[in-house]
């Protein structure tokens, strides 16, 4: 059975970081393209970062380049979304995506949440000014 379960999630001041991660289970990850995406309280999920577990090159919605790193570790299973320079505007739920068996490209549609198929719960993160 595939899972996905975030942690890391928050109460943090304005300027400081956080590192959430995403450990996966129920299967392998090879081929997989895992995400990350957030929501504000009354706003729309956000894409904010996507990467190739085989080492494909990162994706970074342009809110968060500079800021934010995506990052994996295929032994562990494990895919970690580093926050620097946090901000009040990114508060929200943090959730971890998985297309566990992509038939676009990985350079397509990777910031749309409908392609993923596997989420999980989500994660708080709130930033303080």
């Amino acid at each position: 059975q595939v899972q996905l379960v975030e942690s890391g999630g928050g109460l943090v001041q304005a300027g400081g970081s956080l590192r959430l991660s995403c450990a996966a289970s129920g299967r392998t990850f090879s081929n997989s393209i895992m995400g990350w995406f957030r929501q504000a309280q009354g706003k729309e999920r956000e894409f904010i970062a996507a990467i190739s577990w085989s080492g494909g090159t990162p994706y970074y919605t342009d809110s968060v380049k500079g800021r934010f790193t995506i990052s994996r570790d295929n032994a562990k299973n494990t895919v970690y979304l580093q926050m620097n320079s946090l901000k009040p505007e990114d508060t929200a739920v943090y959730y971890c995506a998985a297309d566990l068996d992509p038939i676009s490209p990985y350079r397509y549609y990777v910031n749309q949440h409908r392609r993923y198929d596997y989420w999980g719960q989500g994660t708080q993160v709130t930033v303080s000014s």
